[in-house]
């Protein structure tokens, strides 16, 4: 089995910036995996926040062993980026040489598009309103917030967009007290869903809190091993692959949070079409599908995945699975 690790740059369409920065353009890694003839690929966005760099990622994937299942990988990378692109590029190997499709593989019923949100900036309120009034017709907006002047940035997406459904993600960027000050504010706008309000190390100060609107846990869940610590605390996951560390432990987290009782969303990093494939699997009835990741972007992968009034739609074999 031979590895093939390339850092690929994709420029974005615009200034992304959400709590904690600005960027203009994607940073992945791309893996390629070869075996007896046959190629799966993979990507991955190395993050930050949770410590990572191209870098150190591609370290990681090249020092894995020459061989070794899909099973086997669990225990040989943590969950988090590296993982997550050999794990998916793993599926579209194991797909491409059974001749039958990812979804087959994961014993899933047939695809479906799913209406995705797409995200507008972090800006000033007129800006927002701006972003807001371009894209009102989609039906599912995400707002970027998390400082202390979020509520007329709120108040301009809905005046540009009034029909639109809105979700919104703080980044870890409000206290408990601006968030419990916010709340009834969210309801008034129609706000159908928030995400990450408060920093993940200091949300046990949601337990017992009212939430007039469902919060969603992102930098609080990675895996299986997180859902023990959300009890109380939330009542929507956000699976990212990236986070996941792949496919594999994307579909049991989703099983396992929804036989818990939580609902489920499924999110992304900024990366590109090969990115989000694998996702849309995961992303089949969920109660919130974020995979705009491609439609972030200047520049995408050649056979891209198809965005439409009906959402995002399953890949082709030629993208991936």
């Amino acid at each position: 089995m031979n590895i093939t690790v390339t850092a690929d740059t994709f420029r974005l369409a615009q200034v992304f910036t959400i709590s904690r920065g600005s960027r203009t353009e994607a940073k992945v890694l791309t893996v390629k995996i070869e075996k007896d003839g046959v190629t799966g690929w993979g990507e991955c966005v190395p993050y930050a926040r949770y410590n990572e760099t191209l870098e150190s990622v591609t370290a990681e994937i090249e020092a894995l062993p020459a061989e070794f299942t899909r099973e086997e990988l669990q225990d040989l990378l943590p969950a988090g980026a590296a993982r997550n692109a050999v794990d998916c590029a793993m599926w579209d190997l194991e797909a491409k040489t059974a001749g039958k499709s990812a979804r087959e593989l994961a014993g899933l019923d047939a695809l479906a598009p799913e209406i995705t949100a797409y995200t507008l900036s972090l800006d000033t309120p007129e800006k927002m309103q701006e972003q807001a009034a371009e894209n009102a017709f989609r039906p599912l907006l995400k707002i970027k917030l998390g400082t202390p002047d979020d509520m007329p940035r709120l108040e301009a997406v809905r005046a540009g967009a009034p029909d639109s459904t809105i979700i919104v993600d703080a980044n870890e960027g409000w206290s408990a007290e601006v968030y419990a000050d916010l709340a009834p504010h969210l309801v008034r706008l129609g706000v159908a869903l928030v995400e990450q309000p408060l920093p993940a190390g200091e949300d046990d100060a949601l337990i017992g809190m009212e939430r007039p609107v469902p919060v969603c846990a992102d930098e609080s869940c990675h895996d299986r091993t997180s859902l023990p610590k959300l009890k109380g605390k939330y009542d929507v996951v956000n699976i990212k692959l990236d986070k996941t560390g792949g496919l594999t432990e994307a579909l049991k987290l989703r099983d396992e949070a929804l036989a818990e009782g939580y609902k489920v969303m499924v999110g992304c990093m900024v990366g590109s079409s090969l990115a989000m494939a694998p996702a849309t699997l995961v992303a089949q009835g969920a109660m919130i599908t974020d995979l705009d990741g491609p439609l972030l972007l200047a520049e995408d992968r050649d056979v891209p995945l198809n965005f439409d009034s009906a959402g995002v739609h399953p890949p082709k074999p030629a993208l991936w699975g």
